[in-house]
């Protein structure tokens, strides 16, 4: 196990343990949390646990588990397709799986304890693929990967959303928002593109035409229609693995 991303945090509030969920998504790392929580899953059939402590274990290939105080085995877990992660009241943690359809949403009203470490790419039964970086750095290599025309200006550009991946202009000198993710993006990165796109339209002036686009590998169908609601575009590229 190589670097931890944060911490463990200790007693984290709920804006802290989502932003270490989210971090740990994006540099593909296991996660842990463990603290008061509700259970609800639907698919084959429907199920709801209530509040409880429980122990949250995220994987890096999106695999999620739910275990109780007692048992070996887990309450619940989920292959994904795609993982959410919502912070308000609660922390938010959803997985998402097309075929078959099913869905793991796990609601934290406190979290104990969260943790999250990067795994060593020399473990020999691990095997990861390219980064979030190594995706950046291609972009930057070849903007027109993007779409041709697109000119990248500024990465991780601060907004009060917080940092956009790149930042660009199109053939037209449009502001361009790119938001990056190395695994297929779930609904989560649409509403976070929104969020980037929206802030640099404030920072900008009153009629600045800030068009949005997010990158990855593949996207779940919700995640088009979001992108499509919000009037922001979607482009399939892989990050390099050498």
């Amino acid at each position: 196990m190589s670097d931890d991303i944060a911490g463990p945090l200790a007693d984290p509030d709920i804006d802290a343990a989502a932003d270490l969920v989210r971090a740990a998504r994006e540099r593909r790392a296991f996660c842990t949390l463990l603290g008061r929580c509700t259970v609800d899953y639907e698919g084959r059939a429907s199920a709801h646990a209530g509040p409880a402590d429980r122990l949250l274990v995220l994987k890096p290939d999106g695999t999620l588990l739910v275990h109780d105080a007692d048992g070996p085995k887990p309450r619940n877990w989920l292959a994904a397709d795609a993982v959410t992660v919502d912070s308000g009241d609660a922390l938010v943690v959803a997985a998402d799986r097309e075929r078959p359809e099913e869905s793991l949403r796990v609601a934290f009203e406190s979290v104990a304890r969260a943790s999250a470490s990067v795994p060593d790419a020399t473990d020999a039964d691990v095997e990861l693929s390219g980064t979030e970086a190594d995706l950046k750095a291609r972009v930057l290599e070849a903007p027109e990967l993007v779409e041709p025309g697109f000119r990248a200006l500024a990465t991780e550009r601060d907004t009060p959303a917080g940092p956009v991946d790149v930042f660009g202009r199109d053939e037209r000198g449009r502001p361009v928002a790119v938001e990056l993710k190395a695994t297929r993006a779930g609904p989560d990165a649409a509403s976070q593109l929104a969020r980037y796109v929206d802030a640099l339209a404030r920072d900008l002036h009153a009629d600045a035409d800030v068009r949005g686009v997010l990158v990855a590998p593949s996207c779940t169908p919700r995640t088009r229609r979001v992108l499509a609601r919000d009037g922001h575009e979607f482009v399939a590229l892989d990050p390099p693995t050498e």
